[in-house]
């Protein structure tokens, strides 16, 4: 028997950030151990909102490839693929936009909420959607079946297209005989990360985020403007912790000296800048790693481009022994099955 299969991967839009470390990429870097893994670029979902702008998709992938390579994923465990380079993930997602109705796209909670905030951005009643977009969970339905994928590792806001996925599985199974494997969500064990400015999200467009590619300065930058408890006046008034962004990252971070943080914060013996340089001094080990192995690979790009070609190479391979399956339970292998 085989290991089971997982996919996960990200759009290349922007470098990730520690929101996605916690959030997803360190649960990866431990699962590649156990489980067969693939992992996305989603280039093609990305134009779907950036379609406009193909040069800033293109020249993320790299980057977001040695995002991956410098947080731990390891090329001998994991196959970092281009979904651009895989054709059969297009093939499914025709024959799968087939099964699902306008309507139910529509109902889908994270599509419904990102079509109102288009709504609002553009000051329209819907015309700026386009049907790549609305599309979005068919095409991420065809990323999980084309590799046979079990297990999926997701956030809280990529549940309804995981079950969206599930739901086609199900009915493409019905009517053409078992075919695809269904896959399962596992969520991460960290909560939506929030930014430094105390919004719930911490976002690559929102201003509020540490990227894993920050340096030195601007990470200093970045933690002296973080929130802080706005009751907070004078540098000996006593604070409330949990109303700090600052305190937040430490426990994040597990910094070894929480409890005297803690502490000094409620009693007012602590000032809010000496909490934020401590915190860089934090962050700033965290990251060294990460710096470490990014140093190498920014040096060694043919070294990325060959990961990438292999980790294509694979996916495809899989692809298309699934894409094989999906043809003859559908009808259209003709001639024999073989490509002409």
């Amino acid at each position: 028997m085989g290991r089971k299969v997982i996919l996960t991967g990200d759009r290349p839009t922007g470098p990730l950030h520690i929101g996605h470390y916690f959030g997803s990429v360190k649960q990866r870097v431990k699962m590649q151990y156990e489980y067969d893994t693939y992992i996305i670029i989603a280039d093609i979902q990305a134009l779907t909102d950036n379609f406009q702008n193909p040069a800033k998709v293109r020249r993320n992938v790299r980057k977001l490839a040695i995002d991956y390579l410098s947080s731990g994923i390891d090329p001998k465990q994991s196959h970092i693929f281009i979904q651009s380079m895989i054709p059969e993930i297009a093939e499914l997602t025709v024959l799968y936009s087939n099964m699902v109705t306008v309507a139910r796209l529509y109902r889908n909670p994270t599509t419904k909420a990102e079509v109102s905030h288009k709504k609002n951005l553009f000051g329209d009643s819907g015309e700026s959607i386009t049907y790549g977009f609305l599309g979005y969970p068919v095409s991420q339905a065809a990323d999980l079946t084309a590799f046979d994928c079990e297990v999926c590792p997701v956030g809280e806001d990529q549940v309804p297209h995981l079950e969206q996925a599930r739901e086609i599985v199900r009915k493409f199974n019905h009517i053409y005989g078992d075919t695809l494997k269904e896959p399962k969500a596992v969520l991460s064990s960290h909560a939506r990360i929030k930014g430094l400015d105390g919004n719930e999200k911490m976002g690559k467009s929102l201003g509020n985020a540490i990227f894993l590619s920050d340096d030195t300065e601007t990470v200093t930058k970045k933690v002296m403007a973080a929130l802080t408890d706005t009751s907070k006046i004078r540098k000996d008034d006593p604070a409330d912790p949990d109303k700090c962004m600052v305190y937040y990252y430490h426990k994040l971070l597990e910094n070894k000296n929480i409890e005297t943080v803690c502490e000094e914060c409620k009693q007012g013996k602590r000032g809010c800048v000496a909490c934020k340089r401590e915190l860089i001094a934090v962050m700033e080990e965290f990251l060294k790693p990460f710096r470490e192995k990014r140093k190498y690979y920014e040096e060694n790009p043919e070294i990325v481009d060959e990961i990438l070609k292999a980790g294509t190479l694979a996916a495809r391979r899989k692809a298309k022994e699934v894409m094989k399956r999906v043809r003859k339970s559908v009808q259209i292998d003709y001639f024999g099955g073989k490509s002409i």
